[in-house]
């Protein structure tokens, strides 16, 4: 799939060492967020596991790991890299996510962000509402605690 003048393609564990490229680039290690290769190459082989590749230039810019589940969809990991920040990239993965989402059959979408993260406003925008908080979900670096808000919507009001 292309758009503009970045092509988003399927992804699978020959894809991780970019995948975690990304990661390494634009996850701040103070907040605990990021993944390992491990968690990531555990996921992909399970059914209903997905992970789209946001390309620019044949360079990887950034990706979205999800899964399907019965009815429902869970983005698990969106990211891109600093230098493509505020582009839209974000906003490109998350609608292929919703679209993808809703192909499988959803009709509930969830996703999981750290209070603070920059992308809650993109995911705001994009008609997630909070339903829920994980108190001191996250583990920073120097042992700090942040929460992790959980967020969902209709597959009934995309875009």
């Amino acid at each position: 799939m292309t758009r503009g003048a970045v092509i988003l393609s399927p992804g699978g564990d020959a894809d991780l060492r970019d995948v975690m490229m990304v990661m390494d680039d634009s996850f701040d290690p103070r907040f605990g967020e990021a993944w390992t290769i491990a968690q990531c190459a555990g996921l992909l082989p399970l059914p209903g596991v997905w992970l789209t590749l946001a390309y620019e230039n044949d360079a990887v810019l950034g990706f979205a790991l999800a899964r399907f589940v019965a009815d429902e969809a869970e983005l698990l990991l969106l990211a891109v890299k600093t230098a493509g920040q505020r582009r839209g990239i974000g906003r490109i993965l998350l609608e292929h996510f919703e679209d993808e989402a809703v192909a499988r059959g959803a009709t509930r979408l969830h996703l999981e962000v750290r209070e603070g993260n920059h992308a809650l406003s993109l995911y705001e925008r994009s008609g997630f509402g909070l339903v829920g908080r994980r108190r001191d979900y996250y583990s920073g670096q120097k042992g700090d605690r942040y929460d992790a808000l959980t967020l969902a919507k209709s597959a009934g009001n995309l875009r």
